[in-house]
């Protein structure tokens, strides 16, 4: 649904269903997970996740709608952009893929195999000490941190390759995240079964990822008493000095949000 940005009005519906992008097959009702602006062009960026396309939707005249369809892979859910926000890398979580959408020249410029089940989130850029800019995703499936090089111009031999993967507490990871002024790269696991793994966080140092993580026990210091207590999402505050977790509980407990100071 396009809609008029100050009234929220319903300008325009367009239909996602279509055929799969592998067996061909028409799907009547597959959902569309994340939506991104273009920093490029006057578009949307649209994730159909069980058909598998990437929609670039044109904005520009809505009653003469343009749209380029990308084949990518079946199960499109999050994703986020690289540091320069000309490519939106996406994870297709059941595809054990992420796909790679050059969104100024509009096309597809890779789909890399990872494993198991990418949840990006928006995911993670930082310089790597050895491979320059790269994006990470950890995992549902695994402990694994997968990082994917991101700079075709300055780094081209690892572009659109898996650099290197980290291994963190374990499975069931939804959200990674880094800031610009930060060293610290912080990876949650709220639905990992270990209820020790579910509480707490691994943040390890980019300086020194051979060095493995450090765990914090955020739940514990949240001090809720009875619960699940699943920690979930860290998130920057704007000046990059301060990691804030939200705390999830049973709706009739107490939850809580934490506040990291990210060097210490």
């Amino acid at each position: 649904v396009i809609m008029d940005g100050p009234s929220l009005e319903p300008m325009k519906i367009v239909s996602t269903r279509g055929m799969t992008v592998d067996t061909q097959e028409y799907h009547p009702e597959p959902r569309v997970a994340a939506i991104v602006g273009s920093h490029q062009h006057p578009e949307f960026i649209v994730n159909v996740k069980e058909t598998g396309r990437i929609l670039l939707v044109d904005y520009s005249d809505i009653d003469n709608l343009k749209i380029t369809t990308l084949d990518a892979a079946r199960f499109l859910h999050d994703g986020g952009w690289d540091v320069t926000k000309r490519y939106f890398l996406t994870a297709a979580n059941q595809s054990d893929k992420i796909a790679v959408v050059d969104s100024k020249e509009q096309r597809m410029v890779g789909l890399i195999d990872v494993d198991k089940i990418p949840h990006p989130g928006r995911g993670a850029n930082f310089v790597h000490p050895d491979y320059g800019p790269v994006w990470g995703t950890s995992a549902l499936g695994n402990d694994k941190i997968t990082l994917i090089g991101t700079d075709p111009e300055g780094h081209a031999d690892h572009a659109w390759k898996v650099v290197e993967v980290l291994h963190g507490q374990g499975g069931g990871s939804l959200f990674i995240k880094t800031h610009p002024k930060s060293r610290n790269l912080w990876v949650d696991t709220p639905l990992n079964p270990d209820e020790k793994v579910a509480q707490s966080v691994a943040v390890f140092d980019i300086d020194d990822l051979d060095g493995g993580f450090e765990v914090l026990p955020i739940a514990e210091w949240a001090n809720l008493g009875e619960g699940p207590k699943r920690v979930v999402q860290p998130e920057y505050n704007a000046a990059g000095d301060e990691v804030w977790f939200s705390v999830w509980n049973g709706k009739d407990q107490r939850s809580a949000i934490v506040v990291v100071d990210d060097k210490t």
